[in-house]
């Protein structure tokens, strides 16, 4: 990877360094963010730290980008060594332990790189201290879009105000300025006992929030205007708190995918307009084999077309090792890629999304309610049914069902095991229903105003305008 482009003094002109964390959807956005800004004159470079467990094909995806950009520089900080007591169920708190022992690498590569601004990722809150030590301007960068940014803002106030874990207040409805009532048990998995080590570090996080300089928000106001309000007037923080700055630059999105994939677009090529069923669950979502063939006997029996990317289950004793390809013959019922053939295509564990999505002859998506993939969705104008599986898409599930009312949630999400009766009729719903033909104008109405949001004089374009500047005139 290209190394940064230092000038004979030991400053850099115009210098932003984003600092993500390694999991897949946080490193897209924050790769995006960071192509944005070079359109806008700034010099970006991007350091990043090994993974500490399966977070999907980054190594993969970060030479490709770097190959395809050399613009956009990359270094990465020496691997670190996790303490013995470092075993946790949650990956979330692995990730947070690793961004804290690349501290010392951080500030020493900051020190001789002396940007005019470093801009973190949720996970990487440690670094504020860097930061600080070096006196660099500091902004957080929201991956996920405003209603999960008030959800933490406010989470200090729900820490205090009740002594239970969020996972034994199960379906009692959260109070948070501008979201909808979220069940308690919605939160986050790691968030679910307030004991785990990994609730004390997303507490940590949201405590110093009022910290940064500046919050970016991967969203846009008109897809959130109510929480944006009640975040930038000062309603989510706790009182007598103040809110940073707040710039919504979204949607940020992955660029085009130019390899790979081209049988399963080939195949949508040949479908009709709007006819298609996209299912796919991120970058490491995964299903038991049992649910596996739930989903296979719903999507057979709604007799809709469909493109399914399968991925292999999860191995319960290796949760956090790469999965293998799938086994479609063990997984899928027999007979069913024949039966199905005329009318279905099975990808194994990936399918360029964006793409697919943005094909004519797509007409739903079912999803995991990852905030990349609803953003792809929307800028696509596709309707969605919610499935969510892992992270904060529980909330995301309640904010896109309720408040911005852009999908239909599969019943049973929160249950072991999602019926194949279930797949079949919210499918059929989405493509046969009033309801699926108004939930696609809702959504056709929001890509229009998201497709007018990141040009010159729409919403984010000016918001990402008076960051750059801030930027420029701290240099």
């Amino acid at each position: 990877m290209p190394s940064t482009d230092i000038t004979t003094d030991g400053t850099s002109n115009n210098l932003v360094v984003l600092y993500p964390s390694p999991g897949m959807g946080h490193l897209v956005s924050m790769i995006e963010l960071g192509m944005l800004l070079i359109r806008h004159g700034l010099s970006v470079t991007i350091p990043t730290v090994k993974p500490p467990c399966n977070t999907g094909a980054t190594a993969e995806f970060l030479a490709g980008i770097s190959a395809a950009n050399p613009s956009l520089s990359f270094h990465r900080l020496p691997p670190v060594t996790l303490s013995p007591g470092s075993k946790s169920p949650h990956h979330e708190a692995l990730t947070f332990e690793v961004m804290k022992l690349s501290n010392p690498a951080l500030l020493c590569f900051l020190h001789s790189t002396s940007p005019c601004a470093l801009i973190l990722d949720f996970f990487c809150t440690c670094a504020l201290d860097v930061a600080s030590e070096l006196k660099i301007p500091c902004y957080i960068f929201c991956t996920s879009g405003a209603s999960v940014l008030a959800t933490f803002l406010q989470l200090p106030v729900l820490h205090k105000n009740s002594s239970n874990s969020f996972r034994e207040l199960g379906y009692e409805c959260l109070s948070i300025p501008g979201v909808p009532p979220i069940p308690a048990n919605h939160m986050p998995l790691p968030m679910l006992d307030r004991d785990d080590r990994a609730y004390k570090e997303f507490l940590t996080m949201a405590e110093r929030l009022p910290e940064y300089d500046g919050i970016i928000i991967n969203t846009f106001t008109s897809l959130e205007p109510h929480v944006i309000e009640c975040i930038t007037s000062g309603k989510c923080v706790p009182p007598g708190g103040s809110t940073p700055l707040i710039y919504c630059i979204g949607p940020l999105i992955k660029s085009d995918e130019k390899h790979g994939g081209r049988e399963c677009l080939s195949w949508l090529n040949k479908q009709p307009k709007s006819s298609v069923v996209f299912l796919c669950f991120g970058s490491i979502g995964t299903f038991s084999a049992k649910q596996i063939k739930e989903i296979a006997i719903g999507l057979e029996k709604s007799g809709h077309k469909f493109l399914w990317v399968v991925r292999s289950p999860p191995n319960p004793e290796k949760p956090f090792e790469k999965l293998p390809e799938p086994d479609l013959d063990m997984l899928l019922p027999e007979g069913f890629l024949e039966r199905t053939s005329d009318r279905g295509f099975v990808a194994k564990s990936w399918a360029p999304q964006v793409e697919v999505l943005r094909h004519e002859s797509l007409g739903g998506f079912v999803m995991h309610c990852g905030w990349n993939s609803v953003l792809e969705a929307v800028t696509a104008g596709v309707p969605m049914v919610a499935w969510p599986l892992y992270a904060e898409q529980w909330m995301n599930k309640v904010f896109l069902e309720e408040e911005m009312k852009l999908a239909v949630v599969v019943e049973g999400y929160n249950k072991e095991l999602v019926a194949a009766d279930e797949v079949e009729r919210k499918i059929k719903w989405l493509m046969e229903s009033d309801g699926g033909k108004e939930l696609r104008e809702r959504v056709a109405a929001v890509q229009v105003a998201a497709s007018r949001t990141l040009v010159e004089g729409g919403e984010s374009y000016t918001a990402l305008v008076r960051l750059v500047n801030n930027f420029k005139k701290i240099n």
